[in-house]
């Protein structure tokens, strides 16, 4: 299997190593493979992928898309380095409200599962960063949500103090205030 799972803190959330195959020319890894995640317990399709170029500072989160249209999502920083977060957003979930914070980086290779029922979002750390990821639903504007990235009731050490945000990232509500029909 050229991919190593592991669980993490939260079940369901999942860091993820490729195997590297590495020569004079370069290297070589599988990034995806519906078998193997499927064997890792991680059994949805992936629909959509997006990318997004940023800049140190850039912070984008927390996002998530609500029932019917829920994403689960899988992230990986291409070039440059994040520090990626999930939150549990699940009511009734013992984590709820929890959050785990992983760097990915174009160096570590590393990959992200986020499974639906969790705000996702990430900081930029390095100069700039290229993110990847797939989602298992398309972007639906009528399901899409956030959660300020500052809620003091998650209360996330990220690793910057005045990110750069967008203007509808500036006005997402606090997780209890937000528009979340998730039930653990």
């Amino acid at each position: 299997m050229p991919f190593t799972f592991k669980q993490l803190e939260i079940p369901g959330v999942i860091l993820i190593t490729p195997e590297i195959f590495s020569d004079s020319r370069g290297y070589f890894a599988e990034t995806y493979k519906y078998s193997d995640f499927l064997k890792a317990g991680i059994k949805e399709y992936f629909l959509q992928d997006n990318f997004s170029f940023s800049y140190k500072g850039v912070l984008r989160g927390l996002h998530y898309q609500k029932n019917p249209d829920a994403q689960a999502k899988l992230v990986q920083c291409l070039r440059g380095k994040i520090f990626d977060v999930v939150v549990d957003i699940r009511k009734n979930s013992p984590y709820y409200s929890k959050w785990i914070g992983v760097e990915l980086s174009g160096e570590n290779r590393l990959m992200l599962y986020v499974p639906s029922g969790f705000a996702h979002g990430f900081v930029v750390i390095s100069e700039t960063a290229e993110v990847l990821y797939k989602c298992t639903r398309e972007y639906s504007p009528v399901c899409d949500r956030g959660i300020i990235w500052n809620d003091p009731d998650i209360n996330i050490n990220w690793p910057i103090l005045e990110p750069i945000l967008s203007e509808k990232d500036k006005k997402h509500p606090y997780l209890k205030e937000a528009d979340n029909n998730f039930v653990y």
